[in-house]
């Protein structure tokens, strides 16, 4: 999909908005939506493409609303989600902080970073094309009302190109990473040893099946092993016929990184800087000993749109947690991609509880330690 327009040439479309004014001309322009409940922030049938969206939420009793609240997003009629995500977590605001960051992709601002469930303005600007219809959903998975402030600006056109790919979203966690207790795989056995050469037992990012383009990924990571959470290798298998989404692909990967500050585009650990494509865009407990910002909780992400990864029948996306998969911190992904329809569930799998899903509680660990590349 095109980021950005030439505005010194006619465009083909109307400018098109669905949002949450006040319908009386008075200021009320929220929607309440009940515990259960859902809100459609845009239910339209014609053929266009979403260019923002700009979301706040009032849930002043609820310090992890960020977390507990769904967004799903439905193209062309689709029985199930193509985007099904906890809401901060979508727009790039992990463990359910309130922070202000911006990228190519999303932005946010915040007044008061250091109060847990602050309300939070947050923009989405990532193109999101469809043919023939589009749902937005905004669910209230938590036990209180909240009011939600909404606009979605879109462009409607006259037809869609049928080979269009649509654009898609999955969130996934594992609390913490676990490695299983495998006696009979020499490939784990090596893996205890320091020499990781199979990427079934990393942190998995994506699996999808169909031919569409990678576009990135958001990572929260809550660093409860303390000390350097970072040299895992970022593992692609692309159009692999022994790819699933359980066992892996066959050695080699298509693209092997070198480390998880590496993925991320920054070295000698994470410093506390991002710009359009990279980095991190929030850390819990920085300190400046070396500049690598691991105490606690992180924010991180990656965008490949100056670097597309494309891929004709499957792709899968994984990352070591830590050298060779030694730690087991808490993990926590949103994997962006663009694909042609239909979608495989094995791209989602099962969204835990309201309550599975909350962060862990601060975790300040206040140590200082060398660097290693």
């Amino acid at each position: 999909m095109k980021y950005g327009f030439d505005l010194t040439k006619p465009l083909p479309f109307k400018a098109k908005r669905s949002s949450s004014y006040d319908r009386t001309g008075a200021n009320g322009d929220s929607i309440v939506v009940m515990p259960g409940e859902k809100l459609a922030m845009l239910d339209v049938t014609a053929a266009g493409e979403i260019h923002h969206i700009w979301m706040a939420v009032m849930a002043d009793d609820e310090p992890y609303y960020l977390r507990r609240n769904l967004i799903r997003m439905y193209w062309d009629g689709e029985d199930t989600p193509s985007v099904e995500c906890p809401l901060g977590d979508f727009f790039g605001l992990g463990h359910s902080r309130s922070f202000t960051h911006s990228n190519a992709c999303f932005s946010t601002s915040v007044n008061d970073e250091e109060r847990q469930g602050e309300g939070v303005a947050m923009n989405c600007f990532i193109p999101m094309p469809f043919r023939r219809s589009a749902r937005i959903e905004f669910i209230n998975d938590q036990s209180t009302p909240v009011s939600v402030y909404f606009y979605v600006d879109w462009a409607q056109y006259k037809e869609m190109p049928e080979d269009i790919f649509t654009f898609h979203a999955s969130w996934r966690r594992e609390n913490p990473v676990k490695l299983p207790d495998v006696k009979d795989d020499p490939g784990f056995n090596e893996m205890l040893e320091g020499r990781n050469l199979t990427d079934k037992y990393n942190y998995l990012l994506l699996y999808a099946k169909g031919r569409g383009n990678f576009l990135g990924v958001n990572m929260s990571i809550d660093n409860i092993g303390g000390e350097w959470y970072g040299e895992g290798d970022d593992m692609f298998f692309i159009d692999r016929e022994d790819c699933t989404r359980e066992c892996g692909g066959a050695w080699p990967p298509d693209l092997h990184g070198t480390g998880t500050e590496d993925y991320f585009c920054h070295a000698w650990g994470m410093q506390s800087t991002h710009n359009d494509y990279c980095g991190e865009a929030w850390c819990e407990d920085k300190f400046f000993l070396r500049a690598h910002n691991c105490n606690g909780k992180v924010c991180l992400f990656r965008f490949h749109i100056a670097d597309p990864i494309p891929f004709e029948e499957n792709i899968r996306v994984s990352i070591e947690h830590g050298h060779a998969n030694d730690r087991s911190d808490d993990y926590a992904s949103t994997a962006y991609w663009y694909q042609a329809e239909p979608h495989s569930e094995e791209s989602y799998g099962a969204l835990p509880s309201s309550d599975e899903r909350l962060p862990r509680g601060p975790s300040r660990t206040g140590r200082r330690i060398a660097m290693y590349m």
